[in-house]
């Protein structure tokens, strides 16, 4: 089973979950997982994608959209469709309110939960319906 592990921020703000998210990517790259960063729509995508880049003045993490001609040569990627199958170890992050099909094929899976009530909602329903599923949820609780 793929293990999932959920990062509860005390933050409110979406984008302090958004900034976290790029923090996380950069970890989760860091580690040699090639990372899969499932966001809600393209508006988040997009933003994700701007933030990648200024997130920290002296990071660099190769990333694309999916939608891009450079998504097959980079390893960190960000998309708002279903899912596609990967061809080997990959993480995912996903950031979308559901879980999406085929969270089975990825060897790492990352959820990340702040303060905000709507994502409060959302992802506590992910981590019950993730245990329905037999899947180990770690928790990790951070500080502010």
């Amino acid at each position: 089973m793929t293990r999932i592990d959920f990062y509860i921020l005390p933050d409110t703000t979406l984008e302090a979950r958004l900034i976290f998210a790029c923090r996380l990517a950069e970890t989760i790259h860091g580690k040699g997982y090639r990372l899969h960063l499932h966001c809600a729509d393209r508006s988040m995508a997009e933003q994700l994608d701007n933030m990648l880049w200024t997130f920290r003045p002296d990071a660099y993490l190769p990333h694309a959209v999916l939608e891009s001609d450079m998504a097959g040569s980079v390893p960190v990627t960000l998309g708002w469709a279903a899912l596609s199958t990967p061809t080997e170890p990959t993480a995912l992050l996903n950031l979308h309110p559901e879980i999406p099909e085929g969270v089975n094929d990825y060897a790492r899976v990352a959820e990340i939960i702040n303060q905000h009530q709507e994502v409060l909602l959302t992802k506590r329903a992910c981590w019950q319906r993730y245990k329905q599923l037999g899947h180990e949820v770690v928790p990790h609780q951070l500080k502010s």
